[in-house]
């Protein structure tokens, strides 16, 4: 089956039965053709690396996709694969799930008349949603990317929606079109730049994916205030790539790391409660700044691999090996600091305070950076904890 309107009707259908698609953005979908933003060679996974799948030699399995659930690799390696065979090793740009697209742009919340600055083009279909809600006269899009930001102009041309994309700097915005209603992410942050907030009329909202070394996975919306900050709170769970000023790079090597002369301990934490659990990973990326955590499940026996903690700027890592049935877990421990024991403290610390959620958690962002603080169940009630989980990383590192 490649009959676009046939998928797409799909799509809707499926969006609109699981209740994730609302009567506020439906017209969009059904009107904005998703095949017309997706280019005629995308990437799929084989062998553990990124393989071309282009339209002309498949066309069936490359429309297949467009439609379908899951997010559609667009680019690999900034445009250039890395590996030879012109194969790539990592994702530098994709088109989104459908329904992340749908959540976010429910979460942003922007009305008819606003104007909203998106931050990360990529293909031009989010950027065509809004401007069919909105007017193309009141979305702008930036994206840092030349050939992204070229072939999402043409791609909206085409399908009626010329509005202006920018090539440039995201983080900087975009402060001819300012100021703006709603500010609105395609990329994950650490830190929010703080033009973003300058750029946002008192009142205005800014939507971001955001997350640390260790933890990247929360959508957070923040209100701008008039005395120039802003206050953020977590309303969903998303994954994105990180902009490109704020990668993250942490890579392991087993044979560099000597586990004979590292420091040896035993934990009883199980390797699930630091890195399975969204909570608690969430608390530990808080606690645990500039640590980069890495799963290596063994290829050759079911459920065993190792676990390893990274920091890349003190040459500090720690592993956990782990298999079923095990109760009793090995820890290896090497550099200045002792990633286990900090996670570990971090660990049980969220469980002493009773295992805080996301909702618990506030960012404040204001012209000197940036803020996190652990919040009692009202919001306006903090505790004495709070920590900038920028204070304590160095150059930025990439963990995709």
């Amino acid at each position: 089956m490649t009959d676009p309107r046939v998928l797409s009707q799909q799509l809707l259908d499926r969006l609109a039965g699981s209740g994730e698609l609302t009567p506020v953005w439906s017209e969009a979908f059904a009107a904005v053709p998703r095949h017309q933003f997706i280019p005629d060679m995308i990437w799929t996974t084989h062998d553990a690396e990124l393989v071309p799948l282009r339209r002309a030699e498949n066309p069936q399995e490359w429309m297949q996709r467009v439609y379908g659930p899951a997010a559609v690799t667009v680019q690999v390696d900034d445009g250039h694969p890395l590996v030879p065979g012109r194969r790539g090793r990592y994702i530098t740009s994709s088109a989104s799930q459908p329904n992340v697209v749908v959540r976010m742009l429910d979460a942003l919340d922007a009305q008819p008349g606003m104007r909203v600055l998106e931050i990360g083009t990529g293909t031009g279909y989010n950027a065509a949603l809004l401007a069919h809600r909105l007017g193309g006269e009141n979305v702008t899009s930036v994206e840092i990317d030349r050939d992204l930001a070229e072939h999402a102009r043409r791609a909206l041309a085409t399908s009626g929606y010329p509005l202006a994309v920018i090539t440039a700097d995201g983080t900087r915005g975009y402060p001819p079109h300012a100021p703006y209603d709603r500010i609105m992410s395609t990329a994950a942050v650490q830190h929010v730049p703080y033009p973003w907030i300058a750029q946002t009329r008192p009142g205005g909202k800014i939507l971001t994916p955001w997350g640390t070394h260790y933890h990247n996975g929360a959508l957070v919306s923040f209100i701008v205030n008039r005395d120039g900050t802003a206050q953020g709170r977590i309303v969903g769970n998303v994954a994105f790539m990180f902009l490109r000023d704020q990668r993250i790079y942490a890579s392991v090597d087993d044979e560099e790391c000597d586990e004979t002369t590292a420091r040896k301990s035993q934990t009883t934490v199980t390797p699930y409660s630091v890195v399975g659990d969204y909570d608690a990973s969430l608390a530990i990326g808080m606690k645990v700044p500039g640590c980069s955590v890495i799963v290596v499940p063994d290829p050759t026996v079911e459920l065993t691999g190792t676990l390893w903690f990274v920091d890349p700027d003190t040459d500090s890592w720690a592993n956990m090996h782990y298999q079923p049935h095990t109760c009793v877990y090995p820890i290896h421990q090497s550099g200045p600091r002792n990633l286990w024991d900090e996670v570990e403290t971090a660990y049980h610390w969220w469980r002493q305070v009773g295992c805080p959620g996301p909702e618990r958690w506030q960012i404040m962002i204001t012209p000197e950076g940036q803020q996190v603080t652990l919040t009692e169940t009202s919001a306006l009630a903090t505790t004495e904890w709070s920590i900038d989980p920028m204070s304590a990383v160095g150059p930025d590192h990439r963990d995709r």
